[in-house]
């Protein structure tokens, strides 16, 4: 009788598209590169929402952050909302989230509790009696900070001082009320995220990636001893800034050598006004930020010899995770279980790096922000070493998991689409449009994107712009045909197929079994 299909799930955070070394000889990711060789690698998966809480509630949800309710960060997303790990549960498998979750906001409220708030988060004595399911997950090992943030806690703290770093709130910064025993890390000029010392103190052998491929071994080890089928994310909190990791990774790379994304000049003049007021000092963007600050909403002039001392950052935190996904892959082969587990490898979103100008993740949807890296391995049941153009997102995890396990019976409700025959080499596509949403603030910004095999048609709430690419003649992303006259024709058919793919999408919660 064959073994239950395991789902070994791993994702980065904010991860350009561009940085496997399959794709990019100035970046090294042996093991994400043996991923390529041994599974297939999508050209062309993308993100439905691209920040982190509503992309990461639609992989465990299958359902849009329109639909499952946490429609952007500083968001809730609701507990009673159908996920994967229950579904899974109900069939006989273990679940476990190690990692960053990210699915509640920083702040508490009676109408919205938070688990990850403070002064939760630092509550040590509550995560280690915590026991219970959370989203559908049976076992959690939480992390909700990136690099010396003080939103540092959780198990990842009680980790630290199970390892003898007792004084581990010195190498982070302290919360409200708490006196800092850091230096200044920040220039006060820039960014919260560029940093003076890019080089955290932190040893290597102390820090959340080394932490979340620690744990996540023990995870696979336990299931090996009790031979349950188990559904496993690995959710790496790198490379999202702060631009700050540990030695040798800090140091392996030389800003000399990165080159970093640029500003076309004109290439905003076609643009909706938001995108050129990027490129102004002080820049008001103050209709927007209701009621909260809109990111990247601001100014994204930023000194070039900086940034490229942040991608040399970036890519270091890419290599030291790799080393852990790497970790993670071998003990499948100790183990015996990599013939029957399902790994799929991925990212909440992409990021900037200069492209465009741009710096921060906001409401830019270039390719850069919401194309993700894909990479998919079931040797024997996976094609190996096939790079695939057929349309992916995120939303599509769920239904396909599903599918792979036998439990396709279950999706009628989600809004994604199982990519299961496409997985497995059975077929060419199973979807032709992608959908992604970018709901910030009540008002703006507020913008949906729909892509198909080569236009990308974005539309806003409000206002008479909004931006058309083709991505196959401008796959730079330079000419915005959204005002060109002669293109008109092409905006109304777009204009009509996301009014399509909207309504394509609208999850069928309950049958219909009569006539009235």
């Amino acid at each position: 009788m064959p073994k239950p299909l395991n789902i070994l799930l791993i994702t980065t955070d904010q991860q350009h598209y561009s940085t496997l070394g399959v794709l990019n000889p100035k970046i090294r990711t042996s093991n994400l590169d043996r991923l390529c060789r041994e599974g297939m690698r999508f050209e062309r998966a993308y993100c439905p929402s691209p920040v982190c809480t509503p992309s990461r509630g639609s992989i465990i949800t299958g359902l849009y952050p329109s639909h499952h309710g946490a429609w952007t960060i500083g968001v809730k997303l609701p507990e009673n909302v159908p996920t994967i790990g229950e579904r899974l549960i109900e069939a006989g498998y273990r679940t476990g989230l190690i990692g960053k979750a990210h699915f509640q906001p920083l702040v508490s409220t009676p109408e919205s509790p938070s688990l990850e708030a403070h002064p939760t988060l630092r509550d040590l004595d509550f995560w280690r009696g915590f026991k219970d399911q959370w989203y559908g997950f049976q076992h959690l090992e939480l992390a909700r900070n990136h690099a010396d943030e003080k939103h540092v806690g959780q198990h990842y703290a009680i980790w630290l001082e199970e390892h003898g770093l007792k004084d581990w709130k010195d190498y982070f910064q302290p919360v409200q009320g708490e006196k800092s025993r850091m230096a200044p890390t920040t220039f006060a000029d820039h960014p919260y995220w560029s940093r003076r010392d890019r080089s955290w103190k932190l040893p290597q052998e102390l820090h959340y990636t080394r932490w979340t491929g620690e744990r996540s071994l023990a995870y696979l080890d336990e299931r090996a001893r009790d031979g349950a089928p188990f559904f496993l994310w690995a959710s790496f909190h790198d490379p999202h800034p702060p631009y700050a990791v540990s030695e040798p990774w800090a140091s392996m790379y030389d800003p000399a050598d990165m080159v970093p994304g640029a500003l076309v000049p004109g290439e905003h003049d076609k643009n909706p006004p938001h995108f050129r007021m990027t490129q102004e000092v002080s820049p008001d963007f103050r209709a927007w930020h209701k009621p909260f600050e809109a990111h990247g909403c601001d100014s994204h002039l930023y000194p070039v010899d900086e940034l490229k001392k942040d991608m040399a950052i970036y890519y270091g935190m890419m290599s030291f995770l790799d080393q852990e996904i790497g970790r993670l892959l071998d003990r499948l082969d100790a183990l015996g279980m990599t013939e029957n587990t399902l790994v799929v490898f991925s990212t909440d979103h992409g990021h900037f790096l200069g492209q465009h100008g741009l710096v921060a993740k906001g409401p830019f949807h270039y390719e850069d922000m919401l194309r993700v890296p894909m990479i998919v391995r079931q040797p024997g049941t996976v094609p190996a070493g096939i790079v695939s153009n057929a349309l992916q997102s995120l939303v599509d995890f769920t239904p396909t998991v599903l599918e792979a396990v036998g439990l396709g019976n279950q999706t009628a409700s989600l809004q994604g689409v199982s990519q299961y025959g496409v997985w497995t080499g059975r077929d060419e596509r199973a979807r032709d449009f992608i959908l992604c949403e970018n709901r910030h603030n009540p008002g703006m910004p507020h913008l949906i994107s729909y892509v198909n095999d080569r236009y990308k048609i974005t539309v806003y709430k409000e206002g008479p712009h909004g931006e058309i690419f083709d991505l196959e003649g401008d796959p730079a992303e330079i000419n915005n045909l959204w005002g060109e006259p002669q293109m008109a024709a092409l905006k109304q058919e777009l204009t009509h197929e996301m009014l399509q793919g909207l309504m394509r999408s609208e999850p069928m919660k309950m049958p219909r079994v009569a006539h009235a």
